[in-house]
């Protein structure tokens, strides 16, 4: 055995020895009451066993929004009715003409020139914000985005829509 107490080799054997106290410092205290905190349950909270959702590492506190705040964007299935080069953008794009269903028809200026020649682009179903207000982008108004995603260069953008046959006006959420 050894010296100290007796038995004491063979009750820590193949375990660790219980956690000894931590000095106390500037930063104990704010973590102990940290640690309090946290564990106490939410007010309104399902279960105090379930962990609160965790935060993603991409998005500082100030860059989350509730649902509420996301589902204020009014974003719906458009039909493309109509597209044309637009020379007089300072960015290559198209001006198209967009069937919303209920919502009648409204234009936008979108910057799709390096995949898509006009041609491919009517009678395709897009995905537009349509409650943005509206901008003038050398003389045009633009009503809706339209909304893509990059393709390699943000130059390069893929439209996005819905991957089966659904009426014009159809919200998205």
């Amino acid at each position: 055995m050894g010296a100290g107490r007796p038995g004491t080799a063979r009750t820590w054997a193949g375990r660790l020895p219980p956690a000894r106290p931590k000095p106390a410092g500037p930063g104990r205290a704010r973590a102990a009451t940290i640690a309090a905190v946290a564990t106490q349950p939410v007010s309104g909270a399902a279960s105090p066993a379930q962990p609160e959702t965790a935060q993603p590492e991409t998005g500082a506190p100030g860059d989350l929004i509730s649902p509420d705040e996301f589902f204020r964007a009014d974003v719906r299935v458009g039909l493309v009715l109509e597209a044309e080069e637009f020379p007089a953008a300072r960015n290559p794009a198209y001006k198209l003409l967009i069937d919303f269903g209920e919502l009648g028809t409204r234009t936008s200026s979108a910057q799709l020139t390096t995949l898509y020649q006009p041609g491919d682009l009517v009678g395709r179903l897009v995905i537009a914000v349509v409650n943005f207000p509206p901008r003038r982008i050398a003389g045009f108004r633009s009503e809706v985005l339209v909304l893509g995603v990059p393709v390699g260069s943000r130059k390069d953008v893929a439209l996005i829509q819905p991957d089966r046959q659904v009426a014009p006006g159809t919200p998205v959420f």
